[in-house]
């Protein structure tokens, strides 16, 4: 069997749950495997596949291509997002990121503003999976959602999944640069930080607003001119660990 889902040309999930669940790759198999036989973990596929056989429209097609691209041992940095684009073709499995064909949403933006203010330049396009092959994990909260539904999966359980996948990543003794945009994503600071060995490098923890519109250019944090990209790049580079946010 391929390790690769079905795609169809919408973006939309084809499979069952438990047919990706099956092919998360070793590193990230423990983790994953702890969270899918728990109470919520078989809540939330049995929820998502009856979604689903209902007719109901899920994206994203590749749920886990976030652990797929980017290896637990490989992981340099951390993007946390929201739940995925909710339209036809958006969501990619990773976080903020699109194909490159598509309109630029407006957060993954203004987070393109801030990299040419802070760094001089963007990457080549709105598809982020330079970055996730890097070692950036681009991990949304919640992994699926329907079409037209923003958070429309919020709270059945994705959640828990994400906060083991975030504690696997601070209890590795590498150095790892943390970007937390919103108060969703600073809800994990606390887990980060109690997680994180004794003796190792203290992890590179940085917020601000979200990149959204609606926030960017609020106080107290604004996302734009945070410089969290070249703050993590030279973090990164000091503990031998580049990342290339223009590539």
């Amino acid at each position: 069997m391929s390790d690769l889902p079905l795609f169809p040309a919408d973006g939309r999930l084809a499979e069952p749950l438990s047919a990706l669940l099956d092919r998360v790759p070793d590193g990230w198999r423990p983790i994953v495997e702890r969270w899918r036989v728990s109470e919520a973990g078989r809540a939330l596929v049995a929820y998502v596949d009856r979604r689903v056989a209902d007719g109901a429209t899920v994206y994203p097609v590749d749920v886990f291509r976030a652990l797929r691209l980017t290896p637990l041992p490989d992981v340099k940095a951390v993007i946390v997002g929201q739940d995925p684009y909710h339209g036809p073709g958006q969501a990619q499995g990773l976080a903020f990121s699109v194909p490159s064909g598509l309109k630029t949403p407006p957060s993954l933006r203004n987070m393109f503003v801030e990299l040419r203010r802070d760094l001089g330049g963007a990457p080549p396009g709105n598809d982020l999976s330079g970055w996730a092959r890097q070692g950036v994990l681009l991990l949304n909260t919640c992994l699926t959602v329907e079409d037209g539904q923003p958070a429309s999966h919020a709270r059945r359980g994705w959640e828990g999944l994400t906060e083991q996948l975030l504690q696997a990543v601070a209890a590795r003794p590498e150095p790892c640069a943390y970007l937390l945009w919103g108060a969703h994503a600073q809800r994990f600071e606390g887990l980060i930080r109690a997680t994180a060995p004794e003796g190792a490098p203290a992890p590179l923890i940085l917020m601000s607003n979200h990149p959204s519109p609606l926030s960017a250019r609020r106080p107290p944090v604004p996302f734009l001119g945070n410089g969290h990209f070249g703050e993590a790049a030279r973090y990164l580079a000091a503990h031998g660990r580049p990342v290339d946010w223009l590539g």
